[in-house]
């Protein structure tokens, strides 16, 4: 069964009352665009507006905005509290403030806001569980977006007592009157943002609900407070500060809503049935939540469906087992398990020479909004030998992450090089060594020359099925060498498959489906392999 998101037509209209509260040049600049594929309006002191749609940012006037356009847009909109947001009654709509050293307001981001019904559609089967779920991700990926649904959907097809604490009327809107978005669940606002964790025992204590949503936990009390929550059998489904997992893990304020980290002493002979140093860190205590989901974007999560064994393998120095689920245009679910994978510290560090893709020499890395100081922790971690954040036109390889794939200028930098380009999911330490483990075929336990052996093999075999357009059979090797092979073979367009029985299984190559006429030259330059044709 597939299911679509849908926007409410009523959100359409509520997108005219944002920019109803604008001045009447601005308002009739904005009504002459798709008003529907609005994200947000900025209006600073002295600047001329703009709005930002998804795809563009466009200018919507040649003059600044003065004091008088923002006295124009404050006097129709809500009173700001504490964190400096405002709203538009009885919508979803998020006005945000810059002030001046003087309290004075001199700058505005108006943020639409929208009730997207069908977003959890890909987490559905999670809600029934019963469990505490936590989501993780960047701003702006839609985590409260999916609060907001999983309130309705618990509320009215589950038909439980669902109380909503909204801190800053992100969830369920501004005013009185909580937003149609949340369905008939009941939601309690918040004075101040500090006392966001006084009124979640409050509604425990006083109102009797079964499930408890809550967004942006980020302070130390609202993490006792929601482990007390948990404790007293209430279903709890909040977001957290951070990116994934192994941020959360790292984060000694918020460690406790995934049990917490403590350093224990081992015994020498506990040391060495371990394979481990005397000092390591374990898990102190039961998660907060039992089911963690890292957003990687709006159509993509990782789910972490045991909480506590997914820390555990992570102290441990390995990559957690997950379930990676994708929604496609058509609304059906694709759902892929990953394996749980050795730590890269227990990989060979290599010697650096020429492979796969890869110049003689240091491997020169242009970073496109990956963190820096990650991919050099993990580069001496793994012993590698590269240049980073050399220049896009210098570079062999540039990283880069999947979310900014799309942007403008990523794209006109990746058409300008020769480069080849690399995609992460995320800016964690795991995910930069999966990619740099995967690049430079590191095989746990193996000896590097094994590997290399190996690939010799590989390449001279492939250049034999391209000139000769016949099958060749390799020689036996064990299976994490075989799927080196399989990598490579499959990176130059040509396909292979395991036979025999261990330990005389091996690879065959096969030459591509329609035979390619006679090639002068060696397949590979000096780069390494390349696709002919």
């Amino acid at each position: 069964m597939t299911h679509r998101k849908t926007i409410n037509p009523a959100t359409v209209e509520d997108a005219h009352l944002l920019v109803a509260v604008l001045p009447a040049n601005l308002q009739a600049a904005l009504l002459a665009m798709r008003v529907d594929m609005l994200l947000e309006v900025i209006m600073d002191l002295g600047r001329p507006a703009e709005a930002r749609f998804p795809d563009q940012v466009v200018r919507l006037s040649e003059y600044p905005v003065n004091h008088d356009d923002l006295t124009h847009t404050l006097g129709l909109i809500g009173d700001f509290t504490d964190d400096n947001r405002a709203g538009i009654e009885r919508t979803l709509h998020r006005i945000s403030a810059i002030r001046n050293r003087k309290g004075q307001i001199i700058g505005l981001t108006l943020r639409v806001g929208r009730a997207i019904y069908g977003t959890i559609e890909i987490l559905r089967d999670l809600l029934e569980t019963g469990k505490n779920l936590l989501l993780l991700g960047r701003p702006g990926v839609g985590k409260t977006t999916k609060l907001r649904e999983m309130a309705r959907v618990l509320a009215d097809d589950f038909a439980k007592r669902v109380i909503v604490i909204d801190t800053s009327n992100e969830i369920a809107g501004d005013g009185d009157i909580p937003h149609p978005g949340i369905g008939k669940a009941r939601r309690m606002q918040v004075p101040r943002p500090d006392h966001q964790h006084a009124v979640m025992i409050e509604a425990v204590e006083n109102h009797m609900p079964e499930v408890i949503i809550v967004d942006e936990i980020g302070t130390e009390s609202e993490a006792a407070a929601a482990r007390t929550i948990a404790e007293r059998g209430v279903q709890l489904i909040g977001t957290a500060h951070g990116n994934s997992l192994e941020n959360l893990v790292m984060n000694p304020i918020l460690a406790d809503l995934v049990g917490g980290v403590q350093t224990v002493i081992l015994g020498d002979e506990e040391a060495r049935r371990r394979g481990t140093t005397k000092t390591v860190n374990e898990r102190r205590a039961p998660p907060t939540f039992e089911i963690l989901i890292e957003m990687v974007d709006r159509n993509e999560v990782l789910v972490h469906r045991d909480t506590a064994q997914a820390v555990d393998t992570i102290l441990r120095g390995l990559l957690p087992h997950c379930e990676s689920r994708k929604c496609g245009e058509k609304g059906d679910i694709e759902i892929v398990e990953h394996q749980e994978e050795p730590a890269p510290s227990t990989i060979q560090p290599p010697v650096v020479k020429n492979r796969n893709a890869l110049t003689a020499g240091p491997p020169r890395i242009h970073l496109h909004r990956v963190n820096r100081d990650l991919v050099e922790r993990v580069t001496r971690d793994l012993g590698l030998n590269l240049r980073i954040g050399v220049k896009a036109e210098k570079a062999d390889l540039i990283l880069a992450l999947r979310s900014r794939n799309h942007d403008p200028a990523f794209k006109r930098l990746s058409q300008s090089t020769a480069a080849s380009v690399h995609l992460l999911k995320r800016n964690t330490t795991s995910e930069i060594r999966r990619l740099l483990v995967r690049l430079f075929n590191f095989v746990p336990g193996i000896d590097q020359q094994d590997i290399e052996q190996a690939l010799q093999e590989t390449r001279a075999a492939m250049q034999r099925v391209m000139d000769e357009g016949l099958e060749v059979a390799l020689t036996p090797r064990r299976p994490a060498l075989r799927k080196v092979q399989h990598r490579l073979i499959s990176s130059c367009g040509l396909e292979s498959t395991s036979v025999g029985m261990e330990p005389t299984r091996h690879l065959v190559v096969y030459p591509p489906p329609q035979e390619p006429s006679h090639r002068s030259g060696n397949f590979f330059d000096k780069k390494g392999p390349r696709r002919e044709g």
